[in-house]
């Protein structure tokens, strides 16, 4: 069979074959001419077993219609990317993109692996970082920075709460004479109460205007060389609001015993007490120890003054650390200077 392959192989029908495709093959194959059909520009064998008309012979095919076509060209084969190079491409502009990322993790890992056999190799210091955090020296500007940091203050929606909880004893105390006799009884309970105050972080467009000098920016050093540049923030914010209602205060769970009881010796003294007792309800000594943590909250410096202190580091605290801070570093700059002032009230200044 092989032999015989090698025989046939070498026959002009068998080359037409493989020239045209099976569909096109000569029906004899050992004749020069035939009656299958061709394709365009193609004709019967009229150059020694060669199934299609030679450049010599264009001429005298070209004639009144019904005559061959004229012998063409086959088209171009369009040559096809391999796919190991299209995804050699892909990982190697993955590579670019994120080379600063990756050129830091390998080096850690080859630091813990030479630590781990004993080997004590100086490897180059490469920073992690992102692309986005990665910003060539020159390409920020003030102008640019400013807004933009202030863009993200303005986005905030929620006040920063400072708390403070303080302990306090309070007396609740029951009259109703009994005739002519007065009577009275009375029980003193400890309390725990807990009070907020607010800072608006956001107060409004109007205050972030220009012209109220509530905000200003400035950059100390520009992004050179792989370093990160420097800038400084001083804003101006209102002045922590302490609870405004009596609902803003919260207490905790009233003991049911009393620390302390007194009663009227009026007689019967005793019997006094015992008719007024059951009117200490777990509701109403709720209800007074909040009206006197309330006013402890608002008026007591000793109160007042832990909860404004902790309401201004909790604003200093979030505005940083959760707005400023994250944004100049995305954009290649170190926040070096922080400085949060309270504006004072009207008519107190």
């Amino acid at each position: 069979m092989f032999l015989l392959g090698l025989v046939t192989a070498n026959r002009p029908g068998q080359r037409s074959a493989a020239w045209y495709g099976p569909q096109y093959a000569p029906a004899s194959a050992g004749s020069g001419t035939d009656t299958a059909p061709y394709p365009p520009g193609y004709g019967p064998d009229r150059s020694a077993g060669n199934g299609r008309l030679p450049p010599a012979d264009l001429g005298a095919a070209a004639g009144p219609p019904g005559a061959l076509a004229p012998w063409r060209e086959p088209p171009p084969h369009r040559p096809r990317i391999p796919r190991l190079v299209a995804w050699s491409v892909v990982v190697l502009v993955i590579g670019l993109i994120f080379r600063r990322a990756i050129a830091a993790v390998v080096l850690m890992a080859l630091s813990a692996a030479f630590h781990l056999i004993g080997v004590n190799v100086h490897l180059p210091h490469v920073r992690f970082a992102w692309p986005w955090q990665t910003i060539s020296a020159g390409t920020t500007t003030n102008t640019d920075l400013g807004p933009w940091v202030l863009q993200k203050i303005e986005g905030i929606s929620k006040p920063a709460l400072g708390q403070v909880s303080f302990n306090f004893y309070f007396t609740h105390k029951v009259s109703k004479n009994i005739g002519p006799w007065p009577c009275w009884y009375a029980s003193t309970f400890y309390a725990v109460g807990h009070a907020s105050a607010t800072v608006n972080l956001n107060p409004g467009p109007a205050w972030w205007a220009p012209s109220a000098g509530h905000y200003q920016l400035r950059i100390l050093s520009q992004p050179a060389q792989g370093k990160p540049g420097q800038v400084a923030v001083s804003m101006i914010l209102p002045e922590p609001q302490l609870p405004q209602s009596v609902h803003d205060i919260t207490i905790d769970n009233i003991p049911s015993r009393p620390i302390d009881t007194q009663h009227s010796w009026t007689y019967p003294g005793l019997g006094c007490g015992l008719i007024l007792k059951p009117q200490f309800a777990q509701a109403i000594l709720y209800s007074q120890a909040q009206y006197i943590a309330f006013y402890k909250a608002t008026h007591v410096a000793q109160v007042t003054g832990p909860l404004v202190r902790t309401a201004e580091a909790q604003a200093a605290q979030t505005i940083r650390d959760n707005f400023i801070q994250p944004t100049v570093n995305a954009l290649g700059y170190r926040l070096d200077q922080f400085t949060l002032r309270w504006a004072t009230p009207a008519g107190q200044g």
